[in-house]
């Protein structure tokens, strides 16, 4: 019986091979062209079992367990400490027109109230307490003479804030610089921001500070006006914890204002653990235009690792703004000749790089490390990839337009098979060891005449990604 039964199934056995390879081949085409990564996948199906019979939400657990282990598989040994990126102990700072020495949480508060254009306000080295109200920056400097807020050396004024919002500035022309800023509240939705940037804050910068703890630790948005042309340069952006808030969690979260430079900044840890469980390292969206993320690392789970939840690395677009808060009130698109460029992020449960509704951006010598990839999403968005390097894919959803100038990705479909063929240029991702394991990829000779991530000239035919010897981040500080 058994031998009739092969026989009749011989002629078929061509056939069924076909459709089994057809049918595979479909599905490696829809993953691939939707970016859809184990991690994210699994992710999906964990959460279709959720909440359903115990035998449905072990099988659910267990795929998600299996998928991840395909798609990051990374160890669980301590990893180094970041010293490329993000504040300096010995900064360069330009000499002040008049100094005003505060040693009280009081006089810093009275001297910024009563500051005038040129004052350096400087604080005596020490713990400052704040509680209450936020601290209200309402005095406008000048372009040649803004007011600066700073220690004399980084890590020797330590800011404590038990208030929703600390920094609240208004005013145009203020420098802050060489801060530790930490976050106190007990209740993680009480301590939102270290900066709240609004309305007519133009021309602000915070540059070599430390800000611990907060929500959202700049929030930079519209209030009568847009607080455009600002800089966040070589700040260490951390959390020691998961936030324990549904509230938007956006290290740098800027809405509505143009022109911003984000360069320089470490951003580590930004995990929101209620809610949407959705978070960014940084986005700019609202309709604002010529905002830059350049030579930033981004780092999503670092210290704080397998936490349940979403996290994104840098975005253009974000989840998209109502319309009341975008600076056209319409958000025709949510950002529009915005440029991400030579940075390094890593260790994203979500995608490192996401673009939605962002018209003409520039997305240059990235490299993303552990992440979902890069996704372009709605016809909206258009983009130039140019020189990236990208452990995972690169894929585009609803129509939008991406013009692909080479760049190195890996397919999804390695991935579900547990190969990172990226990811195995480098010595130990694992460890952040980030130094080559052969000589890597180059492009052709490119026109691309920025330095790299750790302010190496690049050469005429330079290496994908965001850094030619990431030994030479390693000696930058």
């Amino acid at each position: 019986m058994s031998s009739r039964f092969a026989l009749l199934l011989r002629p078929l056995v061509g056939p069924l091979l076909l459709v089994l390879l057809v049918a595979v081949g479909a599905l490696g085409w829809f993953l691939q062209s939707r970016g859809v990564t184990p991690r994210l996948l699994g992710a999906y199906l964990e959460g279709l079992s959720d909440g359903r019979i115990p035998p449905v939400v072990f099988v659910g657990q267990r795929v998600n367990a299996l998928f991840t282990w395909l798609d990051r598989g990374r160890s669980g040994g301590a990893l180094p400490i970041v010293v490329w990126a993000g504040a300096v102990a010995e900064p360069q700072q330009e000499p002040a027109i008049s100094t005003v020495l505060v040693g009280t949480p009081e006089q810093l508060i009275g001297a910024i109230q009563q500051a005038r254009p040129g004052d350096v306000i400087s604080l005596l080295p020490g713990t400052y307490h704040f509680a209450g109200g936020s601290i209200s920056v309402t005095r406008p400097g000048r372009e040649d003479a803004p007011i600066t807020v700073r220690a004399a050396r980084a890590g020797t004024v330590f800011l404590e804030f038990d208030i929703l919002e600390g920094f609240h500035v208004s005013a145009p022309w203020w420098i802050f610089e060489n801060l530790h800023i930490r976050g106190m509240c007990s209740n993680h939705s009480d301590c939102e921001h270290a900066f709240h940037v609004v309305g007519e804050a133009t021309h602000f910068v915070a540059r070599n500070n430390t800000l611990v703890d907060f929500n959202a630790h700049f929030k930079i948005n519209g209030e009568g006006a847009q607080p455009d042309n600002g800089i966040v340069a070589n700040n260490t952006i951390v959390n020691n914890s998961v936030r324990r808030t549904a509230n938007p969690v956006t290290s740098i979260d800027l809405v509505g204002a143009s022109n911003w430079v984000i360069r320089g900044n470490l951003i580590r840890d930004f995990i929101k653990g209620e809610g949407d469980r959705t978070s960014y390292g940084g986005f700019a969206k609202g309709a604002g235009s010529g905002n830059r993320f350049v030579g930033n690392t981004v780092l999503c789970e670092y210290t704080l690792r397998d936490m349940p939840g979403r996290r994104v690395g840098l975005s253009l677009g974000g989840g998209g703004t109502n319309a009341a808060s975008c600076r056209d009130e319409r958000c025709i698109v949510e950002q529009e000749r915005g440029v991400l460029e030579s940075n390094l992020i890593a260790y994203c449960s979500d995608n490192g790089i996401y673009l939605n509704r962002a018209s003409q951006s520039l997305v240059r010598h990235n490299s993303l490390i552990d992440t979902a990839g890069i996704l372009l999403s709605f016809s909206e968005t258009s983009a130039d990839l140019d020189g990236n390097l990208v452990d995972g894919p690169i894929s585009v959803r609803g129509d939008g337009i991406l013009r692909d100038n080479g760049n190195m990705s890996t397919h999804v479909g390695w991935l579900y098979l547990g190969r990172h063929p990226v990811r195995d240029l480098f010595t130990d991702v694992g460890m952040f060891d980030l130094s080559w394991r052969s000589p890597p990829p180059r492009r052709e000779k490119s026109g691309v005449e920025v330095a790299d991530l750790c302010a190496e000239s690049r050469p005429a035919t330079p290496v994908f990604g965001a850094f030619e010897n990431f030994q030479a981040c390693l000696g930058k500080h």
